[in-house]
């Protein structure tokens, strides 16, 4: 039944992210989810626009009620996700942001729910990575090279390895292999992320 209810388009998420949140790079941390889920919805037989809308959507309400009490019912994702409740979003896309947040005890039992909490944290490593290198690009970036920094304790320390690590396994996929897929969609949107590069000066 979820799917009868019409999908809101691109553009109003994006407003809603816009108007909530400022701060850019949480806006590229969602824009860098969206593109994972676009490309995992492909590989698992999903919509991609609508695991895309999650995706997209997921953190919006982050900056403005950041939860760390880490309320099942308050702030973060709840608020955003009772906002989105009351403008129609479809239920199969709330159950999925309230599930990538292990604290509010929603099961990830779709394919959906799975696949976003297994791209959230990753993405942001993916990201910090390709930040260090001299020309910043994802595109210098490869699941090595990720899986290094991972054991790197006091790099990205706001990355949950732990999440990483158990978002590949409910995902069914191996670790190498999912981060290596998540760095190949996040190089499909690396202008939108801000991760394209940058010339480096001889």
């Amino acid at each position: 039944m979820t799917n009868a209810t019409p999908l809101p388009s691109r553009a109003d998420a994006l407003a809603i992210v816009h108007e909530f949140t400022a701060s850019d790079s949480l806006r590229k941390h969602m824009l860098a989810v969206e593109a994972a889920m676009r490309a995992y919805a492909e590989k698992l037989g999903g919509d991609p626009e609508r695991w895309g809308l999650a995706g997209l959507v997921h953190d919006f309400d982050y900056e403005r009620y950041p939860n760390a009490a880490h309320s099942a019912t308050e702030e973060h994702p709840a608020w955003g996700v009772r906002y989105l409740r009351e403008r129609g979003w479809p239920e199969d896309i709330l159950h999925a942001i309230l599930g990538h947040a292990t604290y509010c005890g929603v099961a990830r039992d779709t394919a959906m729910s799975k696949a976003l909490f297994a791209v959230d944290e990753l993405t942001g490593l993916v990201t910090a990575t390709a930040l260090v290198k001299p020309s910043k690009s994802v595109h210098e970036v490869d699941a090595r090279s990720v899986r290094k920094k991972m054991k790197d304790k006091g790099f990205a320390r706001g990355v949950n390895r732990d999440d990483v690590v158990l978002g590949a396994q409910e995902l069914g996929v191996e670790l190498d292999e999912h981060i290596q897929f998540v760095i190949d969609a996040m190089r499909r949107s690396a202008e939108e992320i801000g991760l394209a590069g940058t010339p480096v000066a001889e």
